[in-house]
């Protein structure tokens, strides 16, 4: 077995965490939901989320010194140095919220908002270095910008993360040049022809994120989404653990819904339905 560490160079998306006020609930509804297994950590004042012994996610109770992310879910982005990172925010025209700080032995952290209003975080890991599963049932599937004007913040991106966008018509492909090639040299070797096979879109192995050009100009936030097997068995599962099924759709590539939680966090799950051939 591969037992590899998954690292996430500067500019790629590496970690989600959830902070909600009932903590025994939160890790009730989606440790039902996706199978998770659960570990306090810090005191018991941060949990763990884990897929068969591989960290996919935190969850924790509010922390009274960080602004509460839109939608509930949090992403992280990775970055060598979060101090330096924070800077070029600034100088790219965002806010830096909160500036950067050690947390712990587990890394360095600055709370972000780029210039169409989103919060996100910039990781810089130590101990912590991201999630170690993804694109799997249960796990991470990828985050996305909604509700921003990607001209205005295409240029605020690319200064202080390296991102390049191309827009698919449907939405707004986001790569971080040789992404691809990192995870083919560590814990995805097959990345490239895996994604031949299945006539993905140039450049999709660097892909990092998606900026959703469907919904409305108006309050920007980064969403998640999270892999299932099931589309329809995941959402009647999250209606049994109190949650709200928003909307369902389907595409040629995936069947989604956007989910509720029982303490009004939202998320997208997702089921890969490629065309055959």
């Amino acid at each position: 077995m591969d037992t590899q560490q998954r690292t996430f160079p500067e500019g790629v998306p590496s970690w989600i965490d959830l902070e909600q006020p009932d903590l025994a609930a939160t890790q009730e509804f989606y440790g039902g939901l996706f199978g998770w297994q659960l570990e306090p950590v810090g005191g018991g004042q941060y949990v763990i989320a884990r897929l068969d012994g591989q960290d996919v996610a935190g969850l924790a109770e509010p922390d009274p010194d960080l602004p509460p992310s839109p939608g509930g879910w949090t992403t992280y982005v990775a970055v060598d140095d979060a101090g330096a990172a924070a800077a070029r925010v600034a100088a790219a025209g965002g806010r830096v919220v909160v500036p950067a700080a050690e947390v712990g032995p587990a890394g360095h952290m600055a709370v972000v908002e780029d210039p169409a209003g989103a919060l996100f975080r910039l990781w810089q890991a130590g101990r912590r270095l991201g999630v170690q599963v993804a694109n799997v049932p249960g796990a991470w599937n990828f985050s996305d910008l909604r509700g921003a004007d990607v001209d205005t913040v295409r240029d605020f991106y690319a200064d202080v993360l390296g991102w390049e966008l191309d827009d698919m018509g449907f939405s707004v492909l986001v790569r971080r040049s040789g992404y691809g090639d990192h995870l083919a040299a560590t814990v995805d070797p097959g990345i490239h022809e895996r994604q031949a096979g299945v006539s993905a879109p140039e450049g999709f192995a660097d892909a990092v994120a998606w900026i959703d050009t469907s919904t409305p100009a108006t309050e920007a936030a980064w969403h998640v989404t999270f892999t299932v097997a099931d589309r329809d068995d995941t959402a009647a599962a999250a209606e049994r653990l109190g949650g709200v099924v928003v909307s369902t759709a389907d595409s040629e590539w995936t069947r989604t819904a956007v989910v509720r939680d029982p303490q009004g966090a939202t998320f997208t799950a997702s089921q890969f339905t490629p065309q055959e051939g």
